[in-house]
């Protein structure tokens, strides 16, 4: 006997892909405003969802995922963590349509899949696309260095 559909329909979940961020351009617009998330177990770095030029809009999650030697040294770790953090996202209840880099630390190798889980839906929830990221410095000091170790000399007016 065929299954009953049941009387009360269930709503739809709006599901979002997954897809992985490419090319340095997209990884450099990303870090140049994107709004940084830090938790025990990666550092986020999203912005908001933005079609490319001519592109028809698809909103989804266009994250990529970088683990630095610095982080890591054995390429096997490094993939590990990789693979982690990847299905935890694709496991993830509504993703929500953004950019972004994800670093993972060393402790997501030996974390509990639930916990990064949680921490992924916690980080992700927290963006708020509409938050100010960069702070913009003065026109007076745009285009002024400093030494490293000493602070910027102050402006002198010429007559």
């Amino acid at each position: 006997m065929p299954p009953t559909p049941s009387a009360t329909p269930s709503p739809p979940s709006r599901k979002v892909a997954l897809v992985s961020l490419r090319g340095d351009r997209e990884f450099r617009k990303v870090r140049a405003h994107g709004q940084v998330i830090r938790t025990r177990f990666f550092q986020l770095r999203v912005t908001d969802y933005r079609p490319r030029y001519g592109e028809v809009w698809q909103p989804r999650a266009i994250i990529g995922i970088v683990v630095p030697k610095k982080t890591l040294r054995r390429a096997v770790d490094r993939n590990r963590a990789r693979r982690r953090m990847h299905e935890a996202l694709r496991t993830l209840p509504g993703l929500p349509p953004c950019r972004a880099i994800l670093s993972p630390a060393a402790l997501v190798l030996d974390a509990p899949f639930a916990e990064l889980q949680a921490a992924l839906g916690r980080a992700l929830g927290s963006f708020d696309p509409k938050a100010k990221t960069k702070q913009t410095k003065p026109a007076s000091q745009a285009g002024r260095r400093s030494e490293p170790g000493r602070p910027a000399a102050p402006a002198q007016d010429q007559p």
